[in-house]
């Protein structure tokens, strides 16, 4: 135990000397570029070992030369200095704050920016990184970066896109910064990928995420419902959908019903809402059953609060079933379809539920 101290105490010495040595490079002004490229290199490195090396980089006076060098010329001292500082900041709230109050963000910005793909990409990750501090939104909402974002959601790698949608979402939840995601124009192309993307994946459900936090306000509605893609991407989304991602999507759905009932319900209803919402009622999230159960009530031509749960749900069906039939007896044999259907598939969760149970119970000895 104690060789182990010991090893542990020698190899946090040379570390610290080592960027030490590495943090005088890269503050010499004489030192050719080169020389400063290499120990940005090795920054990278060291900050990617272990969580103490990563917070030793942030106090050894090497974040602020590493973003001088982002305004470089030289492309490879640019990427070894955005690299070695995406290092600095994972999972480091202290080394993303000082990356941000150093001035990181006006270089970031100008990279974003870039004709070269490569470097946009890279500094859309580094906005991503550090827009996940609370601390930082504020100073990257008005940095001009959210258009650029918007932007790349258009014109970039899967895995830009991927990172401008989660750094969006990011500066979103700070309630100062969803509008002028909207007004940068950001509803259509995330439309758009949400409608292209696999329903049920990790994309998707940061891309409906955000589209969520869009719809509680009156102009990302307005742009959800003026979009062709829509509310027919929202209602697949929920019918396809991941249970993380259904449970976003019928809440903008019933963000954009609850505004304005009169307005959006006839849209919704047209694109064919009703089974997916259903489905949902008995297969979604907690959250997502509520959603889709106040949703659905909304849909109704009558909505009627305050009811239990199951005789809400049963009144809904009929009335639905109603307005589908057009006739009391086909209307009758619809709802009861439907709520055989939901029956039986509440009975499979049930069973399915109770089997897992019993297969991870262990008696006791």
């Amino acid at each position: 135990m104690r060789v182990d101290q010991e090893e542990e105490t020698c190899n946090k010495s040379k570390r610290e000397i080592l960027i030490r040595e590495l943090s005088l490079k890269l503050n010499d002004r004489d030192e050719f570029l080169q020389v400063k490229i290499q120990a940005a290199k090795d920054i990278r490195k060291i900050a990617k070992s272990s969580v103490k090396a990563r917070s030793c980089c942030g106090v050894a006076g090497i974040i602020q030369p590493l973003i001088s060098m982002l305004s470089c010329s030289n492309l490879e001292a640019t990427e070894s200095a955005l690299l070695a500082l995406l290092n600095i900041a994972a999972r480091n709230e202290r080394n993303k704050v000082t990356i941000v109050t150093s001035g990181a963000v006006p270089s970031l910005v100008e990279l974003l920016k870039s004709q070269n793909g490569h470097l946009r990409d890279l500094a859309t990750a580094a906005i991503l990184t550090l827009s996940s501090s609370p601390s930082n939104k504020p100073t990257i909402a008005i940095s001009g970066a959210i258009p650029l974002l918007v932007q790349t959601l258009s014109s970039s790698s899967v895995q830009g896109k991927v990172d401008a949608v989660t750094a969006l979402y990011n500066l979103s939840t700070c309630t100062k910064n969803s509008t002028p995601v909207i007004t940068a124009e950001a509803v259509s192309p995330l439309l758009t990928l949400l409608q292209e993307c696999k329903k049920y994946s990790k994309f998707a459900e940061k891309t409906s995420a955000l589209l969520g936090i869009l719809a509680n306000s009156e102009e990302g509605r307005l742009a959800i419902s003026d979009s062709t893609l829509g509310i027919l991407t929202l209602v697949e989304t929920v019918e396809d959908g991941s249970l993380i991602s259904t449970e976003h999507a019928v809440g903008a759905l019933l963000s954009l019903c609850w505004s304005c009932r009169n307005k959006y319900r006839e849209l919704i209803l047209k694109e064919g809402a009703i089974p997916g919402l259903l489905r949902l009622t008995v297969e979604g999230t907690a959250i997502a059953q509520e959603r889709a159960r106040t949703l659905l009530d909304l849909l109704r031509d009558s909505p009627q609060k305050r009811l239990p749960a199951s005789s809400l749900l049963e009144s809904i069906i009929s009335d639905i079933a109603l307005r589908v039939d057009g006739a009391d007896k086909a209307a009758a044999e619809t709802a009861n379809r439907l709520l055989l259907d939901m029956v039986q598939r509440g009975m499979e969760l049930s069973i399915c539920h109770l089997q897992l149970k019993a297969a991870s119970f262990t008696p006791s000895q």
